[in-house]
């Protein structure tokens, strides 16, 4: 789950980090209060989206006068924000965040987040800040460093001292530092963070350490025990099928091909996405129904991948295990029949009462392609979709 810059900050500043006074505003009146309320004389009026590369895009100004606030929110407010993550549909602005300005002296970039590979959580640091991170790490790798956290330990100091000095730092903001990295480690753990980027970390003219930007992912997984983050979730800025399947905890997201999938498990749904890919086509969705999906839940999903217009064909490809063939194959049919397809189905079911299921829906008067196996589903929907074009 992602939240907005101005929410962020909030959760930073909750736990000591240094970040600049800023109020969120809905409208250009409250906008030109929040710059009221700042010191001044330089504010910062920020586009707030889930995406990146907002200031190139024309989503972050700074200004000089409470005259130029309003102007600025007057454009950016309502405005559809292109940047490199929104893709060429971009975002329509519905919050700003009045900042006050800040002096600044340095740039640099500091990020938390899962390492994979080591099950640790690992700070990447670089003094190239306010820069595409992807863009340093491709040009001057070496200017990126890795600092791990040894979870028995937890933070120690001296993973503090040791990113001062990779970002050169000394004295009195090497000191800042070490707070700064300790206040992120202790946000990151309590809440249960699963990216946090600080882009950039400022040093301010007068030598203060900033987090001048915050970016925070959350672990899905997790946010039951945090009710607090999960009122900050703003369904606007979320794809409307995902925000649908989520209703229904079904594990959705959705992609940019022509072939939609609903499939019971993670690992089967990533083969089925690769053979379709394979055979020619491309996948419109992952779908993951889950190992106990019930009829309702197997109708919600296979409603959400027909709401999809991207969508050319369906393939359903169901192992069943706990999940029984005859469930997916009830759910199909009430949903097919609900929603008045129009596009080719593909069924390849195997594993408990699959007699039955394919019963049920040989029997059921639809227009349902039945498949022996994985290849065999995958070879009928794309040649079904290419025959359907």
């Amino acid at each position: 789950m992602n939240i907005h810059e101005y929410q962020a900050k909030d959760v930073l500043r909750s736990f000591g980090a240094p970040v600049p006074n800023g109020k969120p505003a809905f409208t250009v009146e409250e906008a030109v209060k929040a710059a009221e309320g700042l010191p001044g004389p330089v504010w910062v009026v920020k586009a707030q989206i889930h995406a990146g590369g907002r200031g190139k895009g024309g989503g972050v100004k700074v200004v000089k006068s409470i005259e130029d606030v309003k102007k600025e929110a007057q454009r950016m407010l309502g405005m559809t924000l292109v940047t490199h993550q929104t893709g060429p549909q971009g975002r329509v602005v519905k919050r700003l965040y009045i900042e006050d300005g800040s002096a600044i002296e340095r740039e640099l970039y500091l990020s938390a987040l899962v390492d994979r590979a080591t099950s640790r959580i690992a700070f990447i640091a670089s003094t190239e800040g306010g820069m595409d991170i992807e863009a340093v790490a491709h040009k001057t790798p070496d200017q990126i460093k890795t600092f791990q956290i040894e979870p028995a330990a937890g933070y120690s100091p001296y993973v503090g001292n040791e990113i001062a000095a990779a970002l050169k730092l000394k004295g009195d903001t090497a000191k800042q530092m070490g707070h700064v990295v300790k206040s992120l480690y202790d946000a990151f753990i309590a809440k249960d963070m699963s990216l946090l980027e600080i882009n950039p970390l400022v040093v301010t003219k007068d030598g203060k350490v900033v987090c001048l930007d915050a970016k925070i992912n959350f672990d899905d997984n997790a946010l039951y025990r945090h009710n607090d983050i999960q009122a900050l979730r703003d369904l606007d800025e979320e794809d409307p099928m995902e925000v649908e399947a989520s209703k229904f905890d079904l594990s959705y997201v959705k992609l940019d091909g022509e072939i939609g999938c609903m499939v019971n498990g993670a690992g089967l749904a990533m083969a089925t996405m690769d053979i379709i890919k394979l055979y020619g086509s491309e996948p419109a969705n992952f779908l993951d129904v889950g190992g106990g999906a019930s009829k309702e839940k197997v109708t919600a999903a296979f409603k959400i991948i027909v709401s999809d217009p991207h969508v050319k064909g369906i393939l359903v490809n169901i192992f069943g295990g706990i999940m029984k063939c005859d469930i997916i194959a009830e759910g199909i049919v009430a949903a097919a029949k609900e929603v008045a397809l129009k596009v080719p189905l593909v069924v390849r079911l195997e594993g408990t009462n699959v007699e039955l299921g394919k019963e049920i829906l040989a029997k059921s008067g639809l227009a349902i392609t039945p498949a022996n196996d994985l290849a065999d589903a995958a070879e009928k929907v794309v040649k079904a979709v290419k025959g359907w074009k």
